[in-house]
């Protein structure tokens, strides 16, 4: 099963949609694995969005990244990286489709609510980055068999 980092961004955290986001996540059968609350700091966030400290938003990323503590988790469960960013939707709020998590709760490209792995490679980089080895738990939910037929356990 795949494994993938979502972060509760300070817009979810601020306007208090961390339980209603994370059932959506729990209802559609996957796995938490890992999950903390830190407070993120510019030097992680600079490697973290290595991509994009060049732009001219960079800081304002910072400031918003930086303005609480955030929730950082680890999802698991078959294709969990589609099945997570299928949930989360577009990254701009006013494009998201209604129905998934930003199209419900966003009207901002970066006050966006969640960030979620775009691959299974920036996963694992991601995961070790936000957790320390023995802080994300290998474990079966008791109700498995009723989320995965078991051959797609296999994929």
């Amino acid at each position: 099963m795949e494994q993938t980092l979502v972060i509760f961004k300070p817009s979810s955290v601020q306007r208090g949609l961390v339980g209603e986001v994370l059932a959506r996540f729990e209802r559609k059968g996957l796995v938490i694995a890992g999950m903390k609350m830190m407070q993120l700091d510019e030097a992680i966030l600079r490697e973290h969005y290595a991509h994009l400290t060049d732009r001219p938003f960079f800081p304002i990323l910072v400031e918003s990244m930086t303005a609480t503590p955030v929730i950082v988790m680890c999802l698991r469960g078959v294709q969990a990286i589609s099945v997570v960013r299928s949930l989360t939707g577009a990254t701009n709020g006013r494009q998201a489709a209604p129905g998934t998590i930003r199209g419900d709760f966003s009207m901002s490209n970066q006050e966006n609510i969640v960030h979620a792995s775009a691959s299974a490679e920036d996963a694992e980089v991601e995961l070790r980055r936000f957790f320390k080895p023995g802080e994300i738990f290998d474990y079966d939910l008791v109700g498995m068999r009723f989320i995965n037929e078991p051959s797609e356990l296999e994929l």
